[in-house]
């Protein structure tokens, strides 16, 4: 046990009525001793005598419902009366009462003190608080091993972490990396300011025999005031993992029990893929391999073949920054089994496992062969289609928009997208056709989703979207157009490149898929974005729009010359993430949405194709 220096302050707390009311019990007096442990360092930034007199005194109602006193140490001269009650006294001193506090050391650190009382009236109540150190301290070791296994230069880095409280301290604030020279040194944290606090470490170093570098880290949870811990770091060769061991050691030395925590070894294998590194026609696996079995990353391979199969296929491995080993099977067949080994060294090691490339789906109705009756215009369905995706509507169009919103006559609605038997691909195509009724021009339209109806006289509503999941590379799609110069105009766009008036049209088709939150688009679950073509904050940037995963578009400046095939090629801005919808849109004029473009523009659209790579 540590000697104490003992400074003993009589405070007399006398009933005044200017201080307490009168209250039932009365008031009485308190007796204050406070003890520090003595300083043994002769470095110490303040001797004991200083310690207690800068000390701060917080007297709080024993059941926490509010403080009552705080004041310096040296600076209880005047008297201070207390009803009678119970109360806890908090005596705090060190640098956490500093007002400019030094980072915590050997030389600068902290002591605090609790202790409950109670007052009775027209009594002295003696009261004791010790404090001790409420610093965390923290040491580390570096056994032999690490220099020997590791180049030099290898460190761990400590820091504390914990939810801090609003004008409360906790030093040091940032991490403090430690190298092999700082082995046995103590670091001092104060923790004041934190609740449920920890130590956080990392190690960081570069393995002599392949060069590769190597990280661990871990946690000391629940960490407290007044105790040291001490990290021991040791390489395993076995495996390439590091064991941590401490001693958690109450700084008065009245306690002392120790913890080890080892981290379990790693067994070479196989490990498994997430959702998103599944393509139709590629995978991407992975594995652990013990640092003891190897000579060189490139003695990890991998063999895949599709089950069933002796015919493997090798492939070769990289390794990833957390050790471990990834490889990319490719040229696979959609939505088929497949089964896969590792190879160390030219031998199979463990099992082959199992996994199932992604499904490869086309659009429903990619020829547009499916029609279905609805007055003057047709739908792009049939419930007589052999195949159960072409029997409900999948593609939409703004067919059956009545000029200024007139109902009556079929005659009285836009056609704009209607079969032709001008063809690339089985007995006809979508024929997308632009035109001008009366008071506003129309562009002719095909997307996935469907109209849902005017906005007045001056536009429309349109739900964009179709549920899909499967991640295509590209869309390969039959084309033919024709048309003249822009001679209906609205608005244009306030950027970007677009046809002018007088000069030919374009058409465009872009392809998007997404995870696209119907709520914040105003969609619904199956068509997730609602477009107003009379509010432009809804004409939305599909390659950079929140829900975004990939995009892609073409645009035809003019007449084609006929019927040609274009890919169109998707670009994925994430690759961890598989989407839920798909928007396909064509347009016979790139404007139509802006109510701009060439009254005589069409657009045939035939024999979809995506494509998976």
């Amino acid at each position: 046990m540590k000697r104490f220096f003992f400074l003993l302050v009589a405070l007399l707390l006398l009933s005044c009525a200017k201080e307490a009311p009168e209250q039932k019990g009365g008031v009485g007096s308190l007796s204050l001793a406070v003890k520090l442990p003595e300083a043994q360092d002769t470095k110490a930034a303040l001797t004991s005598e200083q310690l207690l007199a800068s000390a701060r005194v917080n007297i709080y109602y024993a059941d926490f419902s509010g403080l009552v006193r705080s004041y310096r140490y040296d600076q209880a001269l005047e008297t201070i009366y207390l009803p009678a009650g119970s109360y806890r006294v908090d005596v705090e001193a060190g640098e956490m009462v500093q007002d400019s506090p030094a980072n915590p050391s050997l030389e600068q650190k902290s002591y605090a003190g609790s202790k409950e009382f109670t007052i009775t009236g027209n009594q002295t109540t003696q009261v004791t608080v010790e404090a001790g150190c409420s610093n965390v301290i923290a040491s580390m070791l570096f056994d032999n091993t690490l220099a020997k296994y590791f180049e030099a230069g290898y460190s761990l880095t400590l820091s504390l972490n914990g939810e801090a409280r609003e004008g409360r301290t906790v030093y040091p604030a940032s991490a403090v990396t430690l190298s092999a020279s700082d082995a046995g040194k103590e670091f001092f944290y104060l923790t004041d300011g934190l609740d449920d606090a920890s130590l956080a470490w990392s190690f960081a170093g570069v393995l002599k025999k392949d060069g590769s570098s190597f990280t661990k880290t871990g946690t000391i949870a629940a960490v407290e005031a007044g105790k040291k811990y001490e990290l021991t770091l040791k390489y395993v060769a076995k495996d390439g993992s590091i064991g941590v061991g401490f001693d958690i050691v109450v700084d008065a030395g009245e306690e002392k029990f120790d913890e080890i925590v080892i981290f379990e070894p790693v067994a070479t294998g196989i490990t498994g893929s997430e959702d998103y590194e599944i393509w139709a026609r590629r995978i991407i696996v992975h594995a652990e391999v013990d640092a003891a079995d190897y000579d060189s990353p490139s003695d990890v391979t991998f063999e895949y073949a599709k089950s069933g199969s002796s015919s493997w296929t090798a492939v070769s491995s990289t390794k990833n920054a957390e050790g471990g080993f990834d490889a990319t099977l490719t040229g696979l067949t959609p939505a088929t089994k497949y089964a896969y080994r590792l190879l160390v060294k030219g031998k199979v090691v463990g099992d082959a496992a199992e996994i199932t490339s992604a499904a490869a789906p086309n659009v429903p109705n990619a020829s547009f062969e499916y029609t279905t009756d609805a007055g003057k215009y047709k739908e792009w369905y049939s419930s007589s289609a052999p195949n159960a995706a072409d029997r409900t509507a999948w593609w939409g169009s703004g067919n059956g928009s009545k000029v200024m919103g007139i109902e009556g006559s079929a005659d009285m609605g836009y056609v704009i997208c209607e079969p032709s038997s001008d063809h690339a691909d089985g007995s006809q195509s979508a024929c997308l056709v632009s035109q001008y009724a009366v008071v506003k021009f129309a562009a002719g339209n095909l997307f996935t989703g469907y109209f849902g109806g005017l906005v007045g006289t001056k536009g429309g509503i349109v739900y964009y979207g179709r549920p899909f999941t499967a991640r295509p590379s590209k869309l390969k799609v039959w084309l033919k157009y024709s048309t003249g110069n822009v001679n209906r105009e609205d608005s244009y766009p306030s950027s970007g490149e677009y046809p002018k008036k007088g000069s030919p049209d374009w058409a465009r088709i872009y392809v998007a898929l997404g995870n696209w939150d119907y709520k914040k688009y105003a969609g619904t679950k199956d068509c997730p974005v609602k477009i107003n073509t009379t509010d432009k904050s809804t004409f939305y940037n599909y390659k950079t729009m929140d829900g975004s995963i990939a995009y892609g578009e073409m645009i035809l400046k003019g007449s084609n010359g006929g019927w040609k095939e274009y890919t169109i090629s998707l670009n994925y801005s994430k690759t961890n993430v598989i989407p839920t919808h798909i928007i396909i849109s064509c347009a016979s004029s790139m404007l139509g949405d802006y109510f701009t473009g060439c009254d005589s523009s069409k657009l045939w659209v035939d024999k979809m194709e995506l494509v998976y790579e």
